[in-house]
């Protein structure tokens, strides 16, 4: 179980490797743009080869990716819109107003971005043969940018480094504490079970991909976006494929 905490730390702490960034140096929006494009490939691939496939092996016939899928995305959309009408609609913006909404939202908000992807990081080691570096790696890479994009945004309403640095430190702690949930809670259960949570966690990820990740990427970067995230997601898929 330590070993599922751990990796989940490892993956969401580009959230602290981003904001120490983006409090040293100006990063362009394009830049930004384009890293979260190629996040958001390396995404959807260990969505598709890493939680759907593998869900569709275990729970087949049981109907579990059929119910899962929806139920994840629903569970990420009602969540959102909550956060958003509490104040923590704008938490990834590099200007104003993010960081103006309640800070107890911001936090709430990103927490519910990372979880899905850091319990499915938990969920890659119950099969005894190490943790799924495809989803490692993008877990870390998707966390990057949007914590360069929200501390630019809280630097700029105000918000100290110290806060916000304690912001991301609670937010990798938390999702590391998902990650050893995926493990702990789902270890010694049913194939049926872990496929629906697969598929529940493919679900609420691909609602953040097309809700936020890839509507700011391609703000941000314009069309170059589509070679950058096919280029993210062949990456994965060849890690994948190594594995």
């Amino acid at each position: 179980m330590a070993e599922a905490f751990a990796w989940g730390f490892v993956a969401a702490s580009s959230l602290l490797i981003g904001g120490g960034i983006a409090l040293t140096v100006r990063v362009g929006s394009r830049i930004l743009g384009l890293v979260l494009a190629f996040g958001a490939g390396v995404l959807i691939s260990a969505v598709a080869y890493e939680l759907v496939d593998e869900a569709f092996l275990m729970a087949s016939g049981t109907g579990a990716l059929a119910l899962g899928l929806p139920l994840g995305a629903f569970a990420f959309y009602a969540g959102d819109l909550v956060i958003d009408r509490k104040g923590g609609a704008h938490r990834k913006k590099m200007e104003p107003p993010a960081g103006q909404g309640a800070p107890l939202s911001i936090v709430l908000g990103i927490v519910l971005d990372g979880i899905p992807e850091s319990i499915v990081v938990g969920l890659t080691l119950l099969n005894g043969g190490g943790v799924g570096v495809a989803v490692l790696a993008a877990v870390f890479l998707s966390n990057l940018p949007e914590s360069i994009a929200a501390t630019t945004g809280l630097r700029a309403v105000g918000w100290r480094p110290s806060r916000i640095m304690g912001l991301w430190l609670v937010v990798t702690i938390a999702c590391a504490v998902a990650a050893l949930a995926g493990y702990g809670l789902l270890e010694g259960a049913s194939q049926g079970t872990v496929g629906f949570v697969n598929a529940f966690a493919a679900g609420a990820i691909l609602t953040m991909l097309a809700d936020t990740m890839m509507p700011e990427a391609y703000a941000r970067g314009g069309r170059t976006v589509g070679l950058v995230t096919t280029l993210g997601f062949g990456l994965a898929f060849a890690i994948s494929t190594l594995e």
